[in-house]
């Protein structure tokens, strides 16, 4: 996989659905409920786990293009 794909694909990866889980956990259990407070929690580490994760794509950038490249010969 080509690192200008699997970067995104990464950061995409990791925030999907936070919001929807969010909702349906108050939905679902009310506010007071932990399922709420994890979910809400869960959001708030959203943001240090893509920024790593953006890092770690970012520092093995040679591995996405040397494989990519040696698939492509």
């Amino acid at each position: 996989v080509a690192h200008c794909v699997a970067g995104p694909s990464a950061v995409i990866g990791a925030s999907n659905f936070f919001e929807l889980a969010v909702a349906t956990a108050i939905v679902l259990f009310g506010f007071e409920s932990g399922a709420a407070l994890a979910t809400v929690v869960g959001v708030l580490i959203e943001v240090p786990v893509m920024l790593s994760v953006v890092k770690i794509v970012n520092n093995t950038k040679g591995w996405y293009e040397s494989a990519f490249s040696s698939q492509a010969s």
